[in-house]
């Protein structure tokens, strides 16, 4: 018997495509992290380096290592040869300051916009707006076997919350950013993270959302994610007591003495340890590069007087300074950042050095 048209189709022939995925526009396969991982495999020389590296920064934030964590690198990463160029330059002098400062690199693949704009290495590697997704992916694993294959650790922001399982094996310290700190998905992802992991403060200049965070990364959770296989499952965390606050200024920036304690007394109001790095750049350099030595001159400064609450900066640094735009069609100056302005090589090697020589200031004060 033909149906009527007031009768409801049966339930298994339904169609949904009016109010489900209305505003998709393709799917497309995504590798799993088992598989890229089986193609770009950790080397044992690579797993103990990271395995140290994570411990030795572990050591700053509980106070057993009294040296300083100096992330510096790229803004973010767009060219994998001047990325290595960059890590090639910076060996030698992390193994010269190697006393003084722990150095890790900054590699970060992740882009967050304000509105829109390149997302970053991962989503957009040819940076022409294809998405190769999964080109991605790989292209990312690949630079940081080969920068940790140089002995030298890598720091990554974490922002999806997927891409941590294709790289977070070859990551010896994470951040959250000023945008999703006071994010709950993430404050769960750093739980479950096995680096050290630094929280921004908000946007707004917050101390109160990062301490916060680092209260709930620190306790266990229970969330869904995806496994390394590819498969979406219900992940149960210990906890992560390896987490810390980032001070990146706000509406105005908070890097002085005076912020650096109060900075801290809202961390002990929390029950925290106090202690923070900074980054040089950001709203604390109003991003302009080159003032990032000037706030690298005053933490400086303030260590040598006998500040430990300070354990790390961040310096956002390119082998050639300030930025470009990425225009179709147009060529890339080499070695200049296409996100935030950086600063050049010659003077991020004064910097660090600069930091280096207030490291060891600040051990010549201790009591005999």
């Amino acid at each position: 018997m033909a149906r009527t048209e007031d009768e409801p189709l049966q339930q298994g022939t339904l169609d949904t495509t009016r109010i489900d995925d209305v505003r998709i526009a393709a799917v497309r396969a995504l590798v799993s992290p088992a598989v890229l991982e089986e193609e770009l495999p950790v080397t044992p020389a690579i797993e103990d380096l990271v395995e140290h590296s994570r411990g030795a920064i572990a050591a700053v934030l509980q106070g057993l290592d009294d040296r300083l964590v100096a992330v510096v690198g790229p803004c973010s990463i767009h060219d994998h040869d001047t990325a290595i160029e960059y890590a090639q330059r910076l060996v030698p002098l992390a193994e010269e300051l190697a006393g003084e400062l722990l150095v890790v690199m900054r590699v970060y693949f992740e882009k967050p916009r304000t509105t829109v704009g390149w997302k970053g290495y991962i989503n957009d590697p040819r940076l022409d707006g294809s998405f190769r997704i999964n080109e991605g992916l790989r292209r990312a694993r690949e630079l940081l076997l080969q920068i940790n294959a140089l002995g030298l650790p890598a720091g990554t922001e974490f922002l999806d919350l997927l891409s941590p399982q294709y790289i977070s094996d070859l990551v010896a310290w994470g951040a959250i950013g000023a945008r999703t700190t006071e994010s709950q998905s993430h404050r769960q992802l750093a739980s479950g993270l096995s680096c050290p992991v630094g929280f921004k403060n908000g946007t707004d200049g917050s101390v109160q959302i990062a301490a916060d965070a680092v209260l709930a990364a620190r306790a266990p959770h229970s969330f869904m994610g995806m496994t390394k296989m590819g498969v979406a499952a219900i992940f149960e965390t210990r906890g992560n007591p390896d987490t810390h606050l980032i001070l990146r200024g706000g509406k105005s920036p908070n890097y002085s003495a005076e912020h650096v304690e109060a900075a801290c007394a809202v961390l002990r109001r929390a029950g925290l340890r106090e202690q923070l790095m900074v980054d040089c750049s950001h709203a604390n350099s109003a991003k302009q590069p080159r003032r990032q030595i000037e706030v690298a001159a005053d933490l400086a400064a303030q260590i040598e007087g006998g500040e430990t609450r300070i354990i790390g900066v961040m310096i956002e640094s390119h082998l050639e300074e300030g930025r470009q735009d990425l225009q179709a069609g147009q060529p890339l100056r080499r070695g200049v950042s296409i996100t935030d302005a950086c600063l050049g090589w010659s003077d991020s090697e004064a910097v660090l050095r600069g930091l280096a020589q207030a490291v060891r200031a600040r051990r010549g004060q201790r009591p005999v």
